[in-house]
């Protein structure tokens, strides 16, 4: 059906124009009665965030995400406008999306007045009414709310005192959508008293001169939680005019986690080798981002972003992609050597305290994978019985191999490790696979030994055991000779 084009097509056409949070909440409404996903991709804010965000919009609310950084605030926000109709009609060549129904700016009037029903109708699709700007100390009001232009005034002869020479900030160009903030609080005190005021009151001036701009929009932001609530970071006037305030949160079990980094890291390299990524490896790289979070070196109120094992992840089939071209492995299997490899993917992201810098980020991001691979080995391995790989090393032998040595250099090591090969039948690695998946099971077994202290590692020895001079039975004292009575 073609649509309307000018005004008189849209009336004879029976629309009805809604407000952008009617809209919003309709549309909402038709997607909980038909049981669709409200905010697809978004994992693990089923029963927590996503029934706060939907009791928001079904109030009409304007509301904050308030959540430490890598927690998806920014892509909940632009997941919203799946809640905007196809499309909406506004006034041609409206700098403000003006409803042809009820126009709020000067020249949409005048051009009403002068058409009627002829006046030109266009039309706005979802991903064009949602408009974002990222909050910083240099944003001006000029740039959220607008400005006079005095190159309108010239050329169209009129006064700075008329609206006609209003240059629009990004607020009222959001008119009919959806304004999101990023980083509220970065705002000055200025731009957001301008808007608290257009939020409620729906005036603002510009230069001195009152206009009144009965914007119709919905407000949205984001914030940490710690800048949220700092004294002198955001005005309470504008807190109070948000009727919604929504805490974020990281992953809750690593299963969420895990679900997180495999939609969102690259894995489908469509490399000449095929990527073969062990379970027990997504597990490693998933449980060291939930051993950093509890790590009370690395500073809390940052947080550590769910952008840490995607990256994390990546790197580590990068440097297992290297290795494969490099020996012409059949296969590119990641193995714990290779999240060593990649700790510059890791460092970057950890705010440490004084305590972790002192011991430096390296250091403290190397204690943090062990401590999540001792995790995930206690979960494979804690009811099977190693004794006889930790007694091959406390009978003096030792394991030393480059990071970069091939699969079957690997392999052909590990097969002088009594029984070690065969343990890894518990990761679902059996006698007959690649040699490239058992040299990663077995590092695994090693490391995991490693990090329960069972076994220790260093560049000099590699993998051996702290060799311990037997123990020598004490000494019994000298006897000593009878005291003798004294002769009187």
């Amino acid at each position: 059906m073609q649509k309307p084009k000018t005004l008189g097509e849209l009336k004879n056409s029976h629309f009805q124009s809604v407000s952008i949070k009617d809209e919003m909440r309709t549309n909402l409404l038709r997607k909980l009665a038909a049981g669709e996903p409200i905010f697809p991709g978004i994992i693990g804010f089923e029963d927590t965030v996503t029934p706060q965000i939907v009791n928001a919009i079904l109030s009409k609310h304007n509301f904050i995400l308030l959540g430490l950084r890598g927690q998806a605030k920014s892509r909940i926000l632009r997941s919203l406008s799946s809640l905007l109709d196809p499309a909406i009609p506004i006034v041609a060549g409206c700098e403000i999306n003006d409803d042809p129904f009820h126009p709020l700016c000067r020249a949409c009037h005048e051009l009403l007045q002068k058409m009627g029903d002829a006046t030109p109708i266009d039309y706005l699709a979802p991903e064009q009414r949602y408009i974002e700007k990222l909050a910083t100390p240099d944003v001006t009001i000029a740039d959220i709310i607008g400005d006079l232009d005095p190159i309108k005034a010239a050329r169209g002869g009129h006064t700075l005192a008329s609206e006609l020479t209003i240059h629009y900030g990004l607020l009222p160009r959001a008119n009919r959508g959806i304004f999101a903030i990023n980083e509220l609080p970065d705002l000055s005190g200025k731009i957001q008293v301008g808007l608290f005021n257009i939020m409620q009151e729906g005036d603002v001036q510009i230069k001195g001169y009152p206009v009144r701009l009965p914007l119709d929009v919905a407000l949205v932001f984001t914030a940490n939680p710690e800048d949220y609530t700092a004294r002198g970071k955001i005005i309470t006037p504008l807190k109070d005019r948000i009727g919604s305030e929504i805490r974020t949160h990281y992953p809750a079990t690593l299963d969420e986690g895990l679900a997180i980094t495999a939609q969102e890291a690259w894995t489908d390299r469509q490399a000449e080798k095929p990527l073969v990524i062990p379970q027990f490896m997504r597990e490693i790289i998933e449980a060291i981002a939930f051993e950093a979070r509890a790590d009370k070196r690395i500073d809390k109120r940052s947080g550590v972003s769910q952008r840490m094992p995607i990256t994390c992840l990546e790197n580590t089939i990068s440097s297992a992609e290297c290795r494969a071209l490099k020996h012409q492995d059949d296969q590119i299997v990641p193995r714990p050597s290779d999240i060593y490899a990649s700790l510059p993917s890791l460092t970057g992201k950890l705010e440490l305290e004084y305590e972790g810098e002192l011991r430096g980020a390296d250091t403290v991001a190397r204690d943090v994978i062990r401590q999540a691979i001792g995790r995930v080995f206690k979960k494979y391995f804690d009811n099977v019985p190693l004794q006889s790989v930790v007694q091959w090393f406390e009978l003096g032998g030792n394991l030393r191999y480059s990071p970069n040595s091939s699969s079957d250099e690997l392999f052909h090591q590990f097969k002088k490790i009594q029984n070690l090969l065969e343990k890894t039948q518990s990761l679902g690695i059996h006698a007959n696979d690649n040699p490239a998946l058992l040299a990663s099971g077995g590092e695994f077994i090693l490391e995991g030994l490693y990090a329960l202290k069972r076994i220790s590692r260093n560049e000099e020895l590699g993998y051996h055991t702290e060799r311990r001079p037997p123990e020598r039975p004490e000494e019994a004292p000298a006897p000593t000779a009878p005291r003798r009575r004294p002769l009187n």
